[in-house]
């Protein structure tokens, strides 16, 4: 890209990028855009738009079977509302800036829109930002759980079977303030690995094998989150503390992952953990906030 970059830089003798995201309001930059893209369009034949549409990985349909995949979906809303999540549908786009401005996640990684907006490339970044909005207009310090399945868009190529440029995810969140003794920390992984053991074997016919707790740095008393989380579900729930995980900035003090057995393989098919995202949006280190994302996408290929 930075060659491609510096080559329009030596054929216009004009720094493009810095004047078009330094120099301009978002307002004229949108106008801007939208006049490119109309010229862009206009270019076209019915002929190349044929030949667009086979060369670009991100315009296929998904090779799911879509009755099966949105029956799933479906089931699973269910299951997650019966677990206290109350269910979304998030808009296919959201505002620009939604995963990038909050977490270390690089724009280019995301296909960016005209009109402020991006293509929806992780649903619980959306789901934050709804809670956030709602708290600053309700100023609720209630824990808020919200769920979704969306289909999501990603950029960057990835070589693994079954995966492709754009994927359904079930995603939920829960919200709250720290109370003290680690209570929503608790509750909240608690109640996230209850959903996902109702849903994965309600839904999916398959049972969680054990849920690795992967200790993270940036959370206040980090030291002390894991063992206290480990020691209070450990008769509970299968699960074990990772130690070994490579480094990850994304998550706070304790990021999982739920592991299923398929076909004699190990699979991991869900991720989580805290994140500080809803303490950004409202400028408050007391807020908490933990999220998850299953790939019931996948699920529906595999099982």
């Amino acid at each position: 890209m930075q060659e491609i970059l510096a080559k329009i830089r030596d054929r216009t003798g004009v720094d493009l990028v810095s004047i078009l995201s330094e120099e301009l309001s978002g307002s004229e930059l949108n106008s801007l855009l939208l006049e490119v893209f109309d010229r862009k369009a206009g270019q076209l034949t019915p002929s190349k738009l044929l030949q667009q549409y086979r060369l670009n990985r991100f315009v296929q349909p998904a090779a799911v079977d879509v009755l099966q995949l949105r029956t799933k979906e479906l089931n699973t809303l269910q299951h997650l509302q019966q677990c206290g999540f109350v269910p979304l549908e998030l808009s296919p786009v959201s505002v620009l800036g939604t995963c990038a401005a909050v977490a270390p996640v690089s724009q280019k990684k995301i296909v960016s829109a005209t009109r402020g907006t991006e293509v929806l490339s992780d649903a619980t970044n959306a789901i934050a930002l709804h809670i956030a909005d709602q708290k600053k207009k309700e100023r609720s310090a209630d824990v808020l759980k919200y769920c979704t399945t969306h289909r999501h868009v990603r950029t960057p190529p990835v070589k693994v079977k079954g995966h492709s440029p754009h994927f359904t995810v079930a995603g939920f969140v829960s919200a709250g303030m720290d109370t003290g003794s680690f209570t929503f920390e608790i509750n909240a992984i608690r109640e996230h690995f209850l959903a996902l053991q109702s849903v994965l074997l309600q839904v999916f016919q398959v049972e969680v094998q054990y849920f690795k707790l992967q200790p993270r740095a940036g959370y206040r008393q980090e030291g002390q989150l894991a063992d206290r989380i480990f020691n209070d579900i450990k008769n509970t729930f299968p699960v074990v503390i990772d130690t070994a995980a490579t480094p990850n900035d994304y998550y706070q003090g304790i990021q999982y992952k739920a592991v299923i057995h398929v076909h004699g393989e190990e699979i991991e098919i869900a991720d989580g953990g805290f994140v500080n995202w809803t303490q950004q949006l409202l400028e408050n280190k007391k807020e908490r906030c933990f999220i998850s994302g299953l790939g019931i996408d996948y699920l529906s290929q595999i099982m």
